[in-house]
């Protein structure tokens, strides 16, 4: 049984990690692709045969970037979408999920699943209805109306839910009897301790509104307003316009989009990890 053993194990790692590296070079060739060519000139695109790594490194894609449009602008609005949309998920997702965890209501069950539901619903069938509330409200074309419908994550109170319930209830029973309020042991005792799971949800927050592109497309109605990636996307339509396209400054674009999402995943990585497993302790 052990020869049996010893016999196949050689040949299923072997094939094991040739998966394993065709998929992550599915991954990497494509973004690798991405960022060379946006330091290629314009004409060494088409070259035959095809250059990976081009001769000579221009940067010139990225300066003219920000001069024929205003990217720093777009990233400016970006930034401040993104942080505040973050920032909104944090704190009502993660008071919700507490109540939902922690506080005994009448039909609390009920409500939770009721709620949870919606996942189901994709997001195509709310937008017209949620447009016509943000119009109505007079949030078009204004940093509100980018950023208050996105504070609110069914997916991220479900996640802190359960990271919340993996918390012992003696933590609870304790700071009860020391006299502490609900408010209290929800900031003082839960949240630290899922912190991983806090920074979970902020990373699932950030990718999902950093490259969010519909949402925008409705309300950023002045070119003032725009996020990145509308930027992008209007950028693309701009220079494919009775034009060969410029792929050399299209691919600058999409690295100056991409580079922040990837910055913040790596450094959040570990946390992302524990926080999977936190939130799946207990269901």
């Amino acid at each position: 049984m052990v020869r049996a053993r010893s016999r196949f194990e050689v040949p299923a790692k072997i094939v094991g990690y040739t998966v394993l590296i065709l998929v992550t070079a599915m991954m990497v060739v494509p973004f690798l692709w991405m960022v060379t060519t946006s330091l290629k000139p314009s004409g060494a695109v088409f070259s035959y045969p095809p250059q990976i790594f081009p001769e000579t490194l221009d940067f010139s894609n990225y300066t003219r970037l920000f001069t024929l449009v205003p990217f720093g602008r777009y990233f400016v609005n970006t930034i401040i979408v993104t942080f505040f949309t973050v920032l909104g998920q944090l704190i009502v997702c993660s008071m919700a999920a507490y109540g939902f965890a922690r506080l005994n209501f009448m039909g609390r069950d009920i409500i939770f699943i009721m709620y949870l539901a919606t996942m189901m619903i994709p997001f195509q069938i709310t937008l017209i209805p949620l447009f016509l509330i943000v119009f109505g409200l007079g949030w078009v074309n204004t940093y509100q109306g980018l950023i208050i419908p996105g504070i609110s994550s069914t997916f991220g109170i479900f996640l802190l839910r359960q990271a919340f319930l993996g918390v012992p209830r003696d933590y609870h029973d304790a700071a009860k009897v020391d006299g502490a309020n609900e408010f209290t042991i929800f900031t003082r005792i839960f949240l630290p301790l899922v912190g991983p799971a806090l920074a979970t949800l902020g990373v699932f927050a950030f990718m999902g509104t950093w490259t969010d592109l519909l949402w925008p497309l409705l309300i950023a109605r002045d070119q003032s307003l725009r996020t990145l990636e509308l930027g992008l996307a209007y950028f693309n339509a701009s220079t494919t316009a009775f034009r060969q396209t410029n792929w050399p400054l299209v691919m600058a674009a999409a690295v100056v989009v991409m580079l922040p999402v990837l910055i913040v995943y790596i450094f959040a990585q570990r946390y992302f990890i524990a926080g999977i497993a936190l939130s799946g302790v207990k269901g």
